[in-house]
C-alpha cells in the first residue's frame, strides 16, 4: 500500500465507478457524506460561539467516527491525497472538514490537493487528477454561515413554536416557502369569480372548417359581462361572413437551454408526475454510475448547477452527432449561455449525458423504468438544445360580419428542426386555415356564445413553487426538494391533487411568524440573505461579520415574542378527568398528541389511548389471506406516519406506505395504492400509475 495515491469521495457508489477509471495506481474510498456537523451544545445548543466570532463547534455525525478514523488508516499509507468531493459548497465543506478533522495540515510528508470533476467519465476524472487545487477557504466559510444562520434561525425559532403553538419547527427557507402557499391559498379563498361570454363560430371554405373566436367590434375589444349582452351580438349577425383581411407571418421556434437543477425539477413534476425528491435521488443515481455491460458509468453531468453552459467538447460531440444521425441542415447555431437566474454561483455545466452516443434507446435494457424516464428527459432536453430552430408559419384571418370582427389562427410547421427529436415534450400545434384571400365569403356552420367565469390563481404544484422560488431568489435548487418535503412531514401542508394546500397548523405558523417576524421571514430578505452568501463565497463579505448583523436583528425580534406571543390553549373534550373532575383537553408532547387532565400539575391524569384499528375490505395480494388494516408507526423516525399492512402478521409481513385500492398492477401483479389522486404501483420497481388527476 506504500506510496499508492489515494481518492477520497464522499459516495460509495461513485468511489466504485472512479476506481474502474483510475486503476491500481490509485486508491478510491467514501465519506459516506458529510462526517461533522455543529455540536449541540452551548446556550440555546446552537453549537457556536456567538461571543467569539461565530466560531463554530463541530462533533462528529453519529457512526462517522469510525469511518473517519477508517480513513485515517488509508490517509497514512498515501504519498498523495485527494480530496475529489462534489464540485459545490457542499463538497468543499466536507473536503475541508476532512481535511480539519485528520489534522491533515500538520502531515509535512504528503501531498495533499482538492481535485474537481462535473462528470463521471474517465477523461474527465484523469483531467481533474492533472489539475488540483488547494481548498477553497471562501466556498467553506459560505457553507459554514449557511449551516450557522441555519442552525440559528431554526432552533430559535422551533423552540419558539413549540411552546407557543405547538408547531414542530421553523426555517430560513421553509418558512419563505410556506409563507407563499398560505398567501395564495388566501387569495383563492377571496376570489369571487365573474360571469364573461365569448363567441365563437365554427367556418367553412373549401369543404375545410376552421374556427374563430370574436375579437372586436369595429376595430374595438369587445367584453361581453351578460348573457343579455352576449345574445344581442348574436342577433346582429346576420348575411355573409366576410374576409377582412389575412395576415401570414414566418417565426421562429427556438429549443429551450439545456437543464439546470431547478428547471429539471419542475419538468420531471410537470411531465413524469416525479416528486422533487425523487427526482434528485434519481439523478444522483445517473450521475454517480449505472452499471452498462457490467461497468459502471456516470451518464449525467453534476445535477446541483445554475448554469445552462455546455463544454466545448460536448458541443462537438453533440453536432457531429446531429450531422450524422439527422442531417446538416438540423445542427443548430451555439448559444453562450451562463445562466438564467441573477444567482447563477458556480462554474458548473449544465445537467447533460456524458456521452451523446449513449442514446436512451441503447441504454434502455440497463436501467429502471424511473431512471430511463429521466435520462431520456435530460437527454433529448440537452440534444435539441444544439439543434436547429423550427421554422413555422402563423396565419392570422379576419372574419367579419356588420362590424364584428372574429381572429381564426392557423399554424404550420415548414421545417420542424429540433422538434424532430422534441416534439413528444413540447408539443406545437398545426392548425391548417384554408387558402384564403381577402373579400372571400365564407360558410358559416356554427355560432354560439359560451358562458365562463374568471378563475381564481391556481395553487402551488410542486414545479409552480420552485420555478416561483428560483425566479424569487429563495433557496437554492438544492435545496429545494428537502424544503418540499419538511412543509409535508411538519403537518403544515397536504397535497391534493398534486397541489400544496396549507392546513390549519399551517395557517397559524405563518400567520404567528409573520405577526413577529416579518422583517426576517419575507422574500426580500431571505433572497438579500442568498446573495451575501454568494458574496462570501466570491470573498467579498465577512462571513462573521454578515452572522452578527443578522444576530443582532434577530435575537430582540426572538425576545419580543417570547414575551408577547400568545399560547394557544388546549383544546377542550366534552370529557371530565376521572380522577378530580375537570374537563379533559388535548395536549402535545414530546411523542405527539394525548389527551390529559387540565388541572395540570395538580392532577396527572393521561388518558390511555384505545386501540382502534381500521380495518379495509381489501385482500393482501401476497398472501391472499388476510385483509389490509390502517396502523400508526409508533416508533423510529417514521413515529406518528400512518401506513397500511396485512392483518394476517407475522404470518405475513406485506406493508404498503398509500392507501391500497381493491386493484392490482397489470404489469407486475402488486397491490395499487392512491397517492396525491394518482393510482400508483408499490412496487419501487414498477413505476405503472393510472394519472386519475389531471397535469398541472
Amino acid at each position: 500500500m506504500m506510496g499508492k495515491k489515494l481518492v477520497i469521495v464522499e459516495s460509495p457508489t461513485k468511489a466504485n465507478t472512479i476506481q474502474k477509471y483510475l486503476g491500481n495506481e490509485y486508491e478510491v474510498i467514501s465519506s459516506v457524506g458529510h462526517i461533522r456537523d455543529l455540536a449541540i451544545s452551548g446556550p440555546g445548543g446552537l453549537g457556536v460561539d456567538v461571543e467569539n466570532q461565530f466560531k463554530p463547534k463541530y462533533v462528529y455525525i453519529p457512526g462517522k467516527r469510525k469511518i473517519v478514523n477508517e480513513i485515517k488508516k488509508h490517509v497514512e499509507q498515501a504519498d498523495v491525497i485527494y480530496l475529489a468531493t462534489d464540485p459545490d459548497r457542499e463538497g468543499e465543506a466536507i473536503s475541508w472538514h476532512l481535511y480539519d478533522a485528520l489534522g491533515m495540515d500538520k502531515m509535512k510528508d504528503k501531498q495533499i490537493f482538492r481535485v474537481e470533476f462535473h462528470e463521471i467519465t474517465k477523461n474527465a476524472i484523469l483531467k481533474a487528477i492533472e489539475n488540483p487545487r488547494q481548498i477553497d477557504e471562501n466556498l467553506v466559510r459560505s457553507q459554514e454561515s449557511r449551516r450557522i444562520l441555519d442552525r440559528i434561525i431554526g432552533f430559535k425559532l422551533s423552540k419558539l413554536l413549540q411552546s407557543k403553538i405547538k408547531s414542530k419547527s421553523a426555517g430560513r427557507v421553509q418558512s419563505v416557502a410556506l409563507k407563499l402557499i398560505v398567501d395564495r391559498e388566501r387569495e383563492i379563498q377571496a376570489f369571487k369569480p365573474e360571469e364573461y361570454y365569448t363567441i365563437e363560430g365554427v367556418f367553412s371554405k373549401d369543404d375545410i372548417e376552421f374556427t374563430g373566436k370574436l375579437a372586436s367590434y369595429k376595430g374595438k375589444k369587445v367584453d361581453l359581462k351578460t348573457k343579455q349582452e352576449a345574445d344581442e351580438v348574436l342577433s346582429a349577425l346576420t348575411g355573409d361572413y366576410r374576409v377582412q383581411s389575412i395576415e401570414r407571418k414566418k417565426r421562429q421556434k427556438t429549443a429551450r437551454p439545456p437543464y439546470i437543477t431547478s428547471t429539471l425539477q419542475q419538468d420531471a413534476s410537470s411531465k413524469l408526475k416525479f416528486t422533487s425528491k425523487k427526482t434528485m435521488l434519481l439523478a444522483q443515481k445517473l450521475y454517480e454510475g449505472v452499471e452498462v455491460d457490467g461497468e459502471p458509468h456516470g451518464l449525467i453531468t453534476y445535477i446541483r448547477t445554475d448554469s445552462t453552459r455546455l463544454s466545448d467538447e460536448f458541443i462537438q460531440d453533440a453536432l457531429a452527432f446531429i450531422h450524422e444521425h439527422y442531417g446538416h441542415e438540423y445542427a443548430g447555431t451555439i448559444r453562450r449561455e451562463t445562466g438564467n437566474s441573477k444567482n447563477v454561483q458556480d462554474a458548473h455545466e449544465a445537467i447533460r449525458p456524458t456521452h451523446i452516443n449513449w442514446t436512451p434507446e441503447m441504454l434502455k435494457p440497463y436501467l429502471s423504468n424511473d431512471l430511463y424516464k429521466l435520462y431520456r428527459l435530460i437527454y433529448y432536453r440537452a440534444l435539441a438544445s444544439l439543434m436547429a430552430n423550427a421554422q413555422l408559419e402563423q396565419t392570422t384571418a379576419i372574419i367579419e360580419n356588420n362590424g364584428y370582427e372574429f381572429k381564426a389562427n392557423g399554424q404550420v410547421v415548414l421545417f420542424d428542426g429540433y422538434l424532430k427529436v422534441y416534439n413528444e415534450f413540447e408539443e406545437t400545434k398545426e392548425e391548417q386555415l384554408p387558402p384564403l384571400v381577402q373579400d372571400d365569403v365564407v360558410q358559416c356552420l356554427k355560432m354560439e356564445a359560451i358562458q365562463h367565469f374568471t378563475q381564481p390563481p391556481a395553487r402551488y404544484t410542486e414545479a409552480r413553487l420552485i420555478k416561483e422560488m428560483e425566479e424569487l431568489g429563495i433557496g437554492r435548487p438544492s435545496t429545494y426538494a428537502q424544503t418540499m418535503e419538511t412543509l409535508k412531514l411538519r403537518g403544515y401542508v397536504k397535497m391534493e391533487n398534486r397541489q400544496f394546500v396549507p392546513t390549519e397548523q399551517g395557517f397559524l405558523t405563518s400567520d404567528r411568524l409573520q405577526e413577529y417576524f416579518s422583517d426576517i421571514i419575507n422574500v426580500h430578505y431571505t433572497a438579500q440573505m442568498e446573495e451575501d452568501l454568494d458574496a462570501i463565497a466570491r470573498g467579498e463579505k465577512v462571513w462573521h461579520e454578515e452572522l452578527q448583523s443578522f444576530y443582532d436583528k434577530f435575537i430582540p425580534l426572538v425576545e419580543h415574542a417570547n414575551t408577547h406571543m400568545e399560547k394557544v390553549a388546549p383544546k377542550r373534550l366534552d370529557e371530565t378527568c376521572p380522577l378530580c373532575g375537570k374537563p379533559l383537553v388535548v395536549r402535545y408532547g414530546r411523542y405527539g398528541e394525548f389527551i390529559g387532565c387540565s388541572g395540570y400539575p395538580e392532577c396527572t391524569y393521561i388518558k390511555k389511548e384505545e386501540k382502534m384499528v381500521e380495518t379495509l375490505d381489501i385482500k393482501c395480494p401476497k398472501c391472499g389471506e388476510g385483509y389490509f388494516v390502517k396502523r400508526v408507526a409508533k416508533k423510529g423516525p417514521l413515529k406518528g406516519r400512518t401506513f397500511y399492512a396485512c392483518n394476517n402478521y407475522p404470518k405475513c409481513r406485506n406493508i404498503v406506505t398509500h392507501r391500497p385500492v381493491n386493484q392490482v398492477c397489470p404489469e407486475c401483479g402488486n397491490i395499487l395504492t392512491e397517492k396525491d389522486g394518482d393510482i400508483i404501483c408499490e412496487n419501487k420497481s414498477c413505476s405503472y400509475s393510472k394519472k386519475t388527476a389531471p397535469d398541472q
